[in-house]
């Protein structure tokens, strides 16, 4: 795999605390999308917010709550909305894969990274990496939660992949497509009028890309 010298801040600005992600979620109207009250995700924002491992922490609905596809069009870049790619209808069948989330609709992320020190690597190059070194990959919807709380996450050239998100096929193995969270060049059929929008899609599993990165956390915690 490339050689690289890993970066422990690859994104600078600090995330907002908890209880402006929670106005946020409210804001964009999530919690109606996952069959929360505004006050239920003030409650469990203030609560999380009240921990010693607060800062930094992203606030998470649970996919079976909130899933990619109704998330994907609440992106904002260049005032554009996001999108899900068209070859990818069945984005809400992605599913964690070797991991565990909390059992609560809404949870915090800890420690996430974009991995910019692994760009130019394949999801098989890095999971491996990620795991020696006790982190896990983000979830298609928890990358999603991050930009929507951070726009600056996402940058031209230095977006991410989204690894711990699997497809499962019928027969047990996997699918080789693997979500990932980039920004539209408006070619093909994203159309032109989607240059710049902040997009969901797909890459091989076995594949490198310079402006690939892999998202990942040190943790999880539920309420």
């Amino acid at each position: 795999m490339p050689e690289t010298t890993p970066d422990p801040s690859t994104v600078a600005t600090a995330l907002p605390a908890l209880s402006a992600q929670a106005e946020r979620l409210i804001e964009l109207g999530v919690h109606e999308l996952a069959g929360l009250s505004a006050e239920e995700i003030r409650t469990f924002a203030a609560r999380a917010e009240a921990g010693a491992d607060a800062r930094g922490a992203l606030l998470a609905v649970h996919p079976d709550r909130a899933p990619a596809s109704a998330l994907a069009p609440l992106l904002r870049r260049a005032g554009k909305p996001g999108f899900v790619v068209v070859d990818m209808a069945d984005v809400d069948a992605f599913t964690p894969s070797a991991l565990e989330l909390p059992g609560a609709p809404l949870y915090v992320v800890h420690g996430i990274d974009r991995g910019d020190h692994m760009a130019n690597w394949s999801p098989d190059e890095a999971l491996p990496t990620l795991t020696k070194e006790d982190r896990t990959p983000l979830v298609l919807t928890e990358g999603i939660h991050w930009v929507l709380q951070q726009p600056g996450a996402l940058e031209r050239n230095l977006c991410f992949m989204t690894i711990g998100s699997r497809l499962r096929k019928p027969d047990g193995s996997f699918d080789a497509r693997t979500p990932a969270i980039w920004i539209s060049n408006g070619t093909g059929r994203d159309g032109r009028e989607r240059r710049n929008a902040p997009k969901v899609g797909w890459c091989w599993w076995n594949n490198r890309h310079t402006w690939l990165g892999f998202a990942s956390a040190t943790g999880r915690r539920g309420g």
